[in-house]
């Protein structure tokens, strides 16, 4: 019987494994991407004061402005324009439904995820930008110690179906790139939306799909299990729910794509079994195009 602890160590190495072998696709993907300078990265623009904010988890103490915080119980961050405008808050979806692949020769959908996202990292991180993740466990900043930090908490798995997307940590004025199948309920999709679109947040979403829940293979007798088992469902004529599925799957995408539209954001679907450099590109632009 394994222990506790032994079980603890082993879950802790195979996650260790994990990120030396992110970390490579990823700076290979973005090495395959030849882009020059970013467009924002200009001398002299946005030193503007922005905003005041209380101290949050990952700052570090040089940031504080004590002259404000001795005003007040609270420890400030003096935040300045080009903080806000260059930083890109990262949401990637790690659920189970993310660790299907149809086919032993495509990866998983979290492994496309998590490499376009690490990917996409390194190019704005090496172009200038801030990055971090959603939530307050990895506020944005630059660096290659925040690469490092980035691929290991992405490399982390959630044991839930299916996962929401967090929406608490956006600055206002930054931009986001959620990644998911965004195969669960739609609606926190939408309300997570509305509060970037509320915040000033513009970004995309990236759906990604493997190539059988676009084309549903199936006939005959099959059973359907969640990667997580958690959902089982069996029928004797796959085939019968074919037409039934592909239409409530263009419902989805419409959805989304309609959802990020009215937010101000852009939307692609991007299937494991397509180039993830084209993918790149198009993550690569989209952030570019969420300037003014």
């Amino acid at each position: 019987m394994t222990s506790p602890v032994a079980a603890l160590r082993q879950r802790s190495e195979e996650e260790a494994a994990r990120l030396p072998a992110l970390l490579a696709r990823a700076e290979h993907l973005a090495g395959t991407v030849l882009l020059g300078e970013h467009g924002r990265r200009r001398s002299g623009l946005g030193d503007d004061f922005w905003q005041y904010r209380p101290m949050q988890q990952g700052d570090v103490l040089r940031d504080v402005d004590w002259r404000r915080s001795a005003r007040s119980d609270t420890q400030f961050v003096r935040e300045r324009e080009w903080q806000i405008a260059q930083s890109v808050i990262l949401w990637v979806d790690q659920a189970a439904s993310m660790r299907f692949a149809s086919n032993k020769s495509l990866g998983t959908k979290a492994d496309r995820a998590r490499t376009l996202a690490m990917a996409a990292s390194i190019l704005l991180i090496r172009g200038g930008e801030r990055v971090g993740l959603t939530g307050f466990d990895l506020p944005p900043r630059r660096g290659q110690v925040q690469i490092s930090r980035l691929a290991e908490l992405l490399s982390m798995d959630q044991p839930d179906e299916y996962s929401e997307p967090e929406a608490r940590g956006m600055l206002p004025q930054s931009r986001a790139i959620f990644f998911s199948d965004f195969l669960n309920d739609p609606a926190p999709v939408e309300a997570a939306l509305t509060k970037a679109a509320d915040r000033g947040v513009r970004g995309a979403l990236v759906q990604i799909l493997d190539p059988s829940e676009e084309e549903f293979p199936f006939d005959g007798r099959t059973i359907f299990q969640s990667v997580g088992g958690g959902m089982v469902h069996e029928t004797l004529k796959a085939g019968d729910l074919r037409n039934r599925y592909l239409d409530r799957l263009a419902e989805r995408k419409e959805r989304l794509e309609h959802l990020s539209r009215l937010a101000g954001w852009q939307y692609t679907c991007h299937h494991t079994s397509e180039s993830a450099q084209s993918a790149l590109l198009w993550i690569y632009r989209a952030m570019d195009g969420t300037y003014g």
